[in-house]
């Protein structure tokens, strides 16, 4: 007990003290998770606009695939990502393998599944009638598909916060993919792992109560945009 709270005590002062290595750990996560949230962002949310909108053959065998991602583990994703990018692989010569961008490669494919198929439910959960009420009024296509956006901004929005609340929590991507260098790669959930395997907690656990203060966080925002959402 007294090792548990000696830890705990020693992890909050170093979040008081705004300790150096703690900042740039945290600093690390936040910049390559916002970065390939912004990415799968940009990816996801036409991707399931589109399937969500439009009628199609296939659009099942679509929407299957896309929810079928949704587990892909991520140690496969990291491989598959791996094989394109090491030194034999057909991407080796850009030196992405061990980068921040390795990360946030990796990271878009895990979390492109999630925009998508979120993006896809809640246009699909959009009354008909708004569709139908715009075109009646003279609306273009590409109007009246604004109109559909307007109205599922709300789940739009818990679609891409879920997705940053699944890469900053992820780690097998970026152990495999980042290397885990100090300053460089290193993010909270490997820096983690790294300290656990070294004995030492006081750092993991400063380093855990911030990532539990970050996902309180995007949990409220979600459920802040799903209630909207559902008015």
């Amino acid at each position: 007990m007294n090792f548990f709270t000696d830890s705990l005590l020693s992890a909050l002062t170093l979040m008081r003290d705004f300790d150096p290595e703690l900042v740039e750990i945290v600093g690390v996560s936040l910049k390559v998770s916002l970065s390939s949230t912004l990415l799968a962002a940009c990816l996801g949310i036409p991707l399931g606009f589109a399937v969500g909108i439009r009628e199609f053959p296939g659009k099942r065998t679509v929407v299957t695939l896309l929810n079928t991602l949704l587990a892909l583990p991520t140690v496969v994703i990291a491989l598959f990502v791996y094989s394109f990018i090491s030194r034999r692989g057909i991407l080796g010569a850009l030196d992405l393998l061990y980068t921040p961008k390795a990360i946030i490669i990796g990271q878009v494919l895990l979390i492109l599944p999630v925009v998508a198929t979120f993006t896809l439910s809640a246009i699909s959960r959009i009354d008909a009638r708004y569709r139908q009420t715009a075109m009646t009024l003279g609306a273009t296509r590409f109007q009246t598909a604004l109109v559909i956006l307007r109205e599922a901004r709300f789940g739009i929005m818990a679609a891409v916060v879920a997705a940053f609340g699944r890469v900053i929590s992820e780690i097998g991507i970026s152990m495999m993919l980042g290397g885990n260098a100090r300053g460089f790669t290193r993010t909270m959930t490997t820096a983690m792992a790294l300290e656990y395997d070294k004995g030492e907690f006081v750092l993991a656990v400063a380093l855990g109560l911030v990532l539990m203060s970050i996902s309180l966080l995007v949990n409220v925002i979600l459920n802040l945009f799903q209630g909207r959402g559902r008015n």
